[in-house]
């Protein structure tokens, strides 16, 4: 298992509307149904993500990490595009072997070694929100795991995987 965090270029708020985030949620959904990861935990920020996953067996020797960043910026791409959004200005490339840079290079990556180290993780990915003011309880906030885990309430992140189930 791994804790795994992405923050957007220069801290800069891509991910700030649903459209945006939603992008973020339908990668990782594929990815789960795709059998190539299990999602334990997440939280989708305005200007980072933080994940709680593993790479299941046939993909431990592939970056499905690497692949997520790029389909996702690719997608954000597209959606700045497609809405002919300033913003995308914001996210041109100093460097010769792409136009855009949407996500900071070296996302933080830390393993779980232990149930309670997976515990504190999911803890701290649930309460980011909180501690940014935009929600009030860990659970209100709509684009976390945290209602999956505190209110048993699967409908909305079926495809997720309860941590204790591989730790």
């Amino acid at each position: 298992m791994e804790f795994y965090t992405a923050t957007c270029l220069n801290w800069q708020p891509l991910l700030e509307d649903n459209v945006s985030k939603n992008i973020i949620i339908d990668s990782l959904k594929f990815l789960v149904e795709d059998k190539r990861i299990w999602l334990y935990g997440f939280v989708i920020m305005p200007n980072h993500i933080h994940l709680l996953w593993n790479k299941q067996d046939a993909y431990i020797e592939k970056n499905v990490q690497r692949r997520f960043m790029t389909y996702t910026a690719q997608q954000l791409k597209f959606k700045l595009i497609d809405t002919n959004s300033p913003q995308l200005n914001n996210y041109k490339s100093t460097q010769q072997d792409r136009e855009y840079h949407f996500w900071e290079r070296r996302p933080f990556k830390a393993k779980m070694y232990n149930r309670e180290v997976a515990e504190q993780k999911l803890n701290y990915i649930h309460q980011n929100p909180v501690k940014a003011g935009l929600c009030a309880y860990a659970e209100e906030y709509e684009f976390s795991s945290a209602k999956y885990y505190r209110l048993n309430e699967e409908k909305d992140w079926d495809f997720l995987t309860h941590y204790t189930e591989h730790i």
